[in-house]
Formats: C-alpha cells, sequence, structure tokens
C-alpha cells in the first residue's frame, strides 16, 4: 500500500488540522482555552490537546503540541493562572504531544512518561506509515520521570493518576484521570476526528484500542468529560460508540480473513463504508484502518 508524507516537526505531526504533505504555519495557530471544571481547562491549537491541572501546587500539564507554540501555550496559562508550569505528562512519543517538552524542561517542568516514552524519544525512530525517519530529541526534552505501570501525583487537591494500558496507539501509551474533577485524557487512542492510527512501528495494535476503549467505559461513568487525543471533548457514550466501530470492523475483516482473503482484496470489499462519511475522511483512511485490523487478525492465528 502506497502512503505518503506527514511534516516531520521534533519528531513529527499527526494533527486534525494538518493534510498529509501539508507545513503548518505556527504563527497563525491560536490556542484555544475551554474550562472543563474547577480547576481543569483544555487548550487546543495544532497538535494533540491539552489538559491543563492549576491551583495552589502550580500548574500540570498533559503534553504540550510542538515547540515553536510554546511561547503561546504559556502565555493562554499565564491568563488562567499566575502559577508555574511545574510538571508536564506525556500521553506518549509523538512529536505533536511531546514537541513543547525541552522548551517547558527549560523553563523549570518535570517531564514525566511512560518508560517507553523515554526509550523512543532517546534513539531514531522509524515512522512506517509515513516512511519517515525521526531523530532522538535532544536530553534535555526526555521524560526525568518515568514508570512501568502507573503513577499518581498528588497535586492541586488532585489525585492525577498516569496509567500505562495495553500497546494501542504506541507501546508506550497512557491514560490521565483527574478523578475528583471527573476528567479523564486518553490521548490518542481515542479521537474524535477520525479512524484511530496505530503506528505498528512503535508497537501499537488495532486489538489495544478496544482494550483501551473498554477500559475506559468500565473505568468512568457518565458524569466524566473525556478529552481526546484530537478533536472534541466526549462522553464515556462517545468511547463506547467508537469501541462498538472498531470491534464490528475488526469481526468483518476477521471474516473476509478467515476466508483466505488477501489485504488487498479485503481493501477493495470497502468493509467500513457504513463508518467512512463520519470517521474516514481525515489523516487515516479506511483501507489503512482495514490494514491494521488485517495485521491484528493475522497476529491472532
Amino acid at each position: 500500500m502506497k502512503h505518503t508524507s506527514l511534516l516531520v516537526c521534533l519528531g513529527f505531526a499527526l494533527t486534525a488540522g494538518v493534510a498529509r504533505g501539508q507545513q503548518e504555519d505556527y504563527s497563525k495557530v491560536t490556542i484555544k482555552t475551554t474550562k472543563l471544571a474547577e480547576g481543569m481547562y483544555m487548550l487546543e491549537g495544532a497538535g494533540g490537546n491539552i489538559a491543563v491541572s492549576v491551583g495552589d501546587d502550580g500548574v500540570v500539564l498533559v503534553d504540550d503540541q510542538f515547540a515553536p507554540l510554546t511561547p503561546k501555550i504559556q502565555e493562554a496559562v499565564s491568563k488562567i493562572t499566575p502559577k508555574p508550569i511545574r510538571f508536564v505528562i506525556n500521553t506518549h512519543w509523538h512529536g505533536d504531544h511531546v514537541g513543547g517538552n525541552e522548551n517547558l524542561a527549560t523553563a523549570g517542568a518535570v517531564i514525566v512518561a511512560h518508560d517507553n516514552v523515554r526509550k523512543r524519544m532517546s534513539t531514531e525512530q522509524f515512522m512506517q506509515l509515513m516512511n519517515r525517519k525521526v531523530p532522538p530529541s535532544p536530553a534535555r526534552a526526555l521524560p526525568v520521570v518515568t514508570f512501568a505501570s502507573d503513577i499518581t501525583l498528588h497535586l492541586n487537591g488532585e489525585d492525577i493518576r498516569v496509567i500505562h494500558v495495553d500497546p494501542a496507539h504506541t507501546d508506550g501509551d497512557s491514560l490521565v484521570v483527574f478523578s475528583k474533577a471527573k476528567i479523564l485524557h486518553t490521548g490518542d487512542c481515542y479521537r474524535t476526528v477520525g479512524y484511530p492510527f496505530v503506528d505498528l512501528s512503535s508497537g501499537g495494535s488495532y486489538d489495544g484500542f478496544i482494550a483501551v476503549a473498554e477500559k475506559v467505559t468500565a473505568m468512568i461513568d457518565d458524569s466524566y468529560k473525556v478529552i481526546p487525543g484530537h478533536g472534541v471533548v466526549s462522553t464515556r457514550s462517545d468511547v463506547k460508540s467508537w469501541h462498538d466501530m472498531l470491534v464490528e470492523i475488526r469481526a468483518l475483516v476477521k471474516k473476509q480473513a478467515d476466508a483466505g482473503k488477501t489485504l488487498e482484496a479485503i481493501q477493495q470489499a470497502k468493509l467500513t463504508a457504513r463508518w467512512d462519511d463520519r470517521w474516514g475522511k481525515a489523516t487515516i483512511k479506511p483501507s489503512e484502518l482495514v490494514e491494521f485490523a488485517f495485521a491484528a487478525v493475522k497476529a491472532k492465528h
């Protein structure tokens, strides 16, 4: 299958607003701030959605988009609180979520992420879908606090739980739960702007997306707000619909694969047609989603 390149910026960009091959002009990006709960906000710009916890202990960010946007992100935070940014939690290693690490670490923030995030940022990576090499990140950009399964930050009157999940988008994915505020950030394990990107070259798995969606819906109730990696604030019901879509597409692909059909034949069958108007017009094309599901089915044989 032929793939097109994505722009590279301190890693690579996979954003809702950047089409493949289109260069982003960061000078034109504005940061939108939305209050979600007392002491909790979401920032939108270019790249992954940022969760912001503010309070007496300072500021905690979940993800930090691209390096050129750091001043704009800092300005947006300063309009919420005069407190410093003390911690940045990375949901995974991709450049549209960790690009601001070096700048914010230089400004005094502590970077926190799963062990595999540091491992992948420390060495050259090859992005198979984009046919791109990603150079190692600068030392200052690397997480300095890492964990194998989970970690909790006790700040701003909140117990911020960072939970490593089964490989889905990558092998370093984490959910970030603000249980008192009833907010959960999924990173790119869930997005509202299109089909999921299973980064196979980073240890990702289609089946992992299903498992994470099941975990999220089991962890939260209908009062929670869910911040996706990209897109609009969602509900538990939204995540359940996403889960059901992925399960059904996998079953359709498995039926064809079990019948001996090739990947190309399954792609040509257009099994995702009923969902394509809603999910298939963004970065990941229907044929690519089928390829991800096919890889998961074959991995179980």
